[in-house]
């Protein structure tokens, strides 16, 4: 199949970028690099644009020939969309009603979208299917599930096939070291473990005091390379299905943040230095995900289910960074 990969020189993207030209695939890479890496796409094929550039994704759509679309591009920062809130629906719904726009047509009608826990906001489960209410606490979020509404609309409207997946905490980097999680600022705590375990700034801990075993926030990692695996089954899953669907991708299990720095602690063999911050607004208690619906119509089955092991693909590559 070829494929064009939207945001494929960032973090979850490029790794799905590695996984489909390992299995053969052919893919373009289109990215405006403004959090992505142009290191990262390798010798792939990269057309640096943005998708607020209607005339550049349909551009590129007309020209080529395409079996399917995956979508990775978005702004991803919590804070910064309750901060910005505008700028993150331009750029994560505007920017992706022009890639329908354009993929309706020349007739692509095959995607894959990079959805997110965020849609459901505080949980009333503990373990979130895809049946949980979503209610949305922040801007982010909020934009996640605009799109996955859109998707259903653009499913019955224009018999567009979607996948929208949500996953829980991307985490790790694929053992090959070559690629790997760099954001700036970076935001995610297991990256900021590993700089705080090499003397860089101290990790701050948001929240001591919630209602779980030791008082911090309990989340779902789900290593990089098995929500690669997964957008991968989902393009297979809509050779054979049509409509809007969505699937929950996660480990199903939880460690709070201080089993993720005490994990940080023993695979670098470093103190991990932190300090305790107040709770951050939105931060609930505990996020974990219930993804068996994908292991059952996805034929999912992810790889990385010790939480070391995932810290330890993530440590590889901050070891040796290249960009």
């Amino acid at each position: 199949m070829r494929f064009l990969v939207c945001g494929g020189a960032g973090y979850v993207g490029s790794h799905a970028l590695l996984r489909l030209l390992q299995l053969g695939h052919e893919a373009v890479v289109f990215d405006n690099l403004s959090t992505g890496h142009r290191q990262a796409v390798g010798d792939c094929e990269l057309v640096v644009g943005d998708l607020l550039d209607a005339g550049a994704i349909r551009k590129v759509l007309a020209e080529r020939r395409f079996d399917a679309v995956m979508h990775f591009g978005a702004s991803s920062l919590v804070e910064d969309s309750r901060r910005i809130p505008v700028s993150y629906y331009i750029n994560n719904v505007a920017g992706t009603l022009n890639l329908l726009d354009a993929m309706v047509s020349v007739e692509v009608s095959k995607l894959v979208f990079s959805s997110s826990a965020a849609v459901f906001g505080e949980p009333i489960a503990a373990r979130i299917d895809e049946a949980h209410p979503c209610s949305p606490i922040n801007p982010y979020g909020q934009s996640k599930l605009f799109v996955e509404r859109i998707l259903q609309d653009a499913a019955v409207a224009y018999g567009l096939r979607s996948v929208a997946l949500r996953y829980f905490n991307a985490a790790g980097a694929d053992p090959s070291g070559t690629i790997g999680e760099s954001h700036q600022p970076e935001t995610h705590l297991i990256p900021n473990a590993l700089r705080s375990g090499v003397g860089g700034v101290r990790l701050r801990i948001h929240g001591n005091d919630y209602p779980t075993e030791d008082g911090t926030c309990v989340r779902d990692y789900v290593h990089v390379n098995d929500l690669a695996d997964a957008h991968l089954l989902a393009a297979e899953y809509l050779a054979g299905n049509a409509g809007a669907h969505v699937f929950n991708l996660g480990n199903d299990d939880g460690f709070s943040v201080m089993q993720i720095v005490r994990a940080a602690s023993k695979v670098t063999g470093r103190q991990i230095a932190y300090d305790s911050a107040p709770r951050r607004e939105g931060d609930p208690a505990m996020l974990v995900a219930n993804s068996q619906r994908a292991r059952k119509l996805l034929g999912w089955r992810p790889q990385w289910t010790n939480v070391e092991d995932i810290i330890a693909s993530a440590w590889r590559w901050h070891s040796a960074s290249r960009y």
